[in-house]
């Protein structure tokens, strides 16, 4: 077939295939002709309804040869195995660093060109993810729509979801190859193994400073900038990073969450209770009454 005869309208684009045309045309028109029966949500295209339902009925048809784990789709499984494989097929242009998934590759290309396409419309700070926009705008609608069947505990992501089940399940099926230490996420599992590697990848611009984790460069970063987003509802003190906001909010709220096994006392942050918990296990010299004197003259 001459695919002069499969060409855009829109945009001059050329396809081998007039199905595939008529897919891509949708995207300048935005007709989504497939709906799903479940939940009225409408696709571009008849294999995203398919994979869609599957969320709804729970066909998971594709199975790893490695772990048997089972997936609602074809490229699920793909990126999975590469976890067992080690394959990282995308290399970045720039530094030469390699990725397992495409997205995760067009990400890092923008911490090298610095490109932020993802614009608050609240306040208009900018993101080079757009799930890292979605995740700030609900900062400032306080909405949490993902919640937690078990306890009722709502979060804005449902990755955060995700993992705080497994504290209910005790699910953790991310084990390092090093030690065989399990993690109930991928990332707190990625982070421990640079324990064993010394791996520090992420490099500060301003200082050098490398560090294990993206997260603490993040943070690290903002004290070179002053930068304090996050922002206490009561008295509106700012802090550098959510952890530190979170254990301020609890001096207003007086929520003790860390308690001590042993006494039974509570406390606002856990590096207060990891100091009660040494009161307990520090050596203490035994009273005059408990020394055994003929012991001692013998």
């Amino acid at each position: 077939i001459d695919s002069r005869h499969h060409k855009c309208q829109y945009c001059g684009k050329v396809f081998t295939r007039a199905w595939d045309l008529r897919s891509h045309i949708r995207t300048h028109t935005g007709e989504k002709p497939y709906k799903c029966q479940y939940c009225g949500v409408s696709f571009t295209q008849a294999e995203h309804l398919h994979r869609h339902i599957r969320t709804h009925t729970g066909d998971r048809p594709f199975q790893c040869q490695y772990c048997e784990k089972t997936f609602h789709n074809h490229s699920s499984l793909r990126s999975h195995t590469r976890t067992h494989t080690g394959d990282k097929p995308y290399k970045c242009p720039q530094c030469g660093k390699s990725f397992s998934h495409y997205d995760t590759l067009r990400k890092h290309i923008r911490t090298h060109t610095g490109e932020k396409p993802y614009t608050c419309p609240h306040c208009g700070k900018s993101f080079t993810q757009s799930s890292s926009l979605h995740h700030h705008i609900r900062t400032h609608t306080g909405e949490r729509p993902y919640k937690c069947p078990h306890c009722g505990k709502a979060f804005t992501q449902y990755g955060s979801l995700h993992t705080h089940i497994r504290t209910h399940t005790g699910d953790k099926p991310f084990q390092c190859q090093y030690c065989e230490k399990t993690f109930r996420n991928h990332s707190s599992l990625r982070s421990h193994i640079r324990t064993h590697t010394g791996e520090r990848p992420y490099k500060c611009p301003h200082c050098g400073k490398a560090f294990t984790q993206y997260g603490s460069l993040h943070t690290h970063i903002r004290t070179h900038t002053g930068d304090k987003p996050f922002q206490c509802q009561y008295c509106e003190k700012t802090f550098r990073n959510s952890s530190s906001l979170r254990s301020h909010i609890r001096i207003h709220t007086g929520d003790k969450p860390y308690k001590c096994p042993q006494c039974g006392k509570s406390f606002t942050n856990s590096s207060h209770l990891h100091s009660h918990i040494r009161t307990h296990t520090r050596h203490q010299c035994p009273s005059p009454d408990s020394v055994d004197h003929s012991s001692v003259l013998s």
